[in-house]
């Protein structure tokens, strides 16, 4: 039975890099290269780094937090009596072009003490939870090198080596993404990274690392691989191997490296790290339920069937959203028009519910299902109503005013007779056998009163006078 681990890498979702005030912002999708740059995130001589990123490790203890880690404390005294943890800033040395300085800041290493250590989430142990700075982006073939990404903050998760299978490890991961975006840590846009650690106890084969597997399909290629490669040749030395994705193979770079390789020390350019215990009650406090949590709540308590539960809990602002919904709205169609309407809406427009554009109010969209469950506007004026709100919803009382749904059945009659007179084709089309011909001259009812005809009754009346 094959022994992985994981070193997840993930991006924090914060507007500056690590030390420095340029933009967190790397990829050729979002930025052309080297333009989000400065002398501290080059390397360049003499540039020293700035006080550390609050927001970066604010985000770090709360991922530590979600999975059950322990924020570490230490036991020397210091000052402040609220004090729970001090860690230190470290200087992990590799000579490679991606790195300027020659060493990355990390709070990892021989003599470090990371943020969060000893958890455990989906019954995977966490080794520890650390914060460190990414290097720049190197293209070997190319010898190109895009410094946007140097410096930007990474947290960097390890877990013990529980997993058994490739299918085990890609379940978790996703369920990890899924979790941590509930707490709006990760940067969703760029991604993971991930170092995979790879043995056959059963062989009794040394552990291989593949490095910087950088796609869940690609973690999933490489693990089989690998676990087919060492079954044919039995690893006998600790190595680390890259993932050819074209090749769909493992190739190895050297022998692994063991941490007296890497030179740690401390580095005197930068301040320890106080953590105090009335800060973590407070972040822990905070933290929002698990994505779990939430589907079983909304199952449970509100009746929502799985599926659409799923749907609603995908993401935290659209869960929270319809949890204010559901307060003052019918289980069922406030369930229907969160999942169906108001989704295909912000799908259409290519937004989220919680992007800084977009400004949906709960108790605009909780008074247009109001004005719809008293059948005071039609759906047809509901749902073009709601595309209205975007970017910013508004009171749909003075729209539904001008928009009241027309019931009297005296006046769609006439209506109806208007529409079949002016429309013979679609009539003998319908007297044909063509069903589809009624739902066209609905159509027109619709468009005459401008989506203020009652369907039902707009149906009946067409229906009776069609015979």
């Amino acid at each position: 039975m094959p022994k992985i681990g994981l070193e997840i890498h993930g991006y924090l979702n914060t507007k500056e890099k690590l030390f420095c005030r340029c933009k967190a912002i790397h990829g050729t999708k979002h930025a052309s290269p080297n333009t989000n740059i400065c002398p501290i995130c080059t390397g360049q001589p003499g540039a020293k780094p700035m006080l550390p990123n609050k927001q970066a490790i604010d985000k770090v203890i709360r991922i530590a937090l979600v999975l059950g880690c322990k924020i570490n404390t230490i036991k020397k005294e210091v000052d402040c009596e609220e004090t729970a943890g001090v860690l230190h800033w470290q200087r992990k040395h590799y000579d490679w072009p991606d790195l300027p300085k020659g060493y990355q800041n990390t709070i990892s290493g021989t003599h470090a003490i990371p943020i969060g250590k000893n958890g455990k989430f989906l019954k995977i142990r966490i080794k520890e939870c650390h914060l460190e700075e990414d290097p720049a982006a190197w293209n070997p073939q190319t010898g190109e090198i895009d410094y946007n990404r140097s410096g930007s903050p990474l947290v960097e998760i390890v877990t013990e080596p529980d997993f058994k299978s490739s299918e085990q490890v890609i379940d978790w991961i996703k369920q990890l993404i899924h979790t941590l975006s509930y707490i709006k840590a990760f940067d969703k846009k760029s991604g993971i990274k991930a170092d995979v650690n790879i043995s056959l106890p059963e062989i009794k084969g040394e552990r291989v690392e593949i490095k910087n597997v950088n796609s869940l399909k690609n973690i999933q290629n490489a693990i089989e691989y690998e676990i087919q490669r060492q079954k044919k040749e039995k690893q006998k030395t600790r190595e680390t191997r890259m993932f050819n994705e074209t090749a769909g193979v493992t190739k190895k770079m050297r022998e692994k490296e063991q941490a007296q390789d890497y030179r740690f020390i401390s580095d005197p350019d930068l301040p320890v790290i106080n953590i105090k215990k009335i800060k973590i009650k407070k972040i822990k406090s905070s933290l929002p339920e698990t994505p779990q949590k939430k589907l079983d709540k909304i199952i449970k308590k509100y009746n929502i069937n799985k599926k659409s539960a799923e749907i609603l809990t995908k993401k935290i602002e659209v869960a929270e959203f319809f949890e204010k919904v559901i307060e003052k709205i019918n289980p069922k169609l406030a369930t229907r028009w969160v999942t169906e309407e108001l989704l295909s809406v912000l799908n259409y427009n290519k937004k989220e519910l919680d992007d800084p554009e977009i400004n949906i109010k709960p108790e605009h969209f909780i008074e247009l299902l109001k004005l719809l469950e008293k059948g005071t506007i039609t759906e047809l004026k509901a749902k073009e109503i709601l595309r209205k709100f975007i970017p910013n919803s508004f009171s749909p009382k003075k729209e539904a005013e001008k928009s009241q749904k027309i019931s009297e059945k005296n006046k769609l009659e006439k209506i109806c007779q208007q529409i079949i007179k002016e429309n013979p084709k679609a009539v003998m089309d319908y007297k044909a056998g063509e069903h589809k011909a009624l739902n066209f001259l609905i159509g027109k009812v619709m468009q005459k009163t401008n989506k203020r005809a009652d369907y039902l009754t707009t149906r009946k009346i067409l229906e009776n006078k069609l015979k």
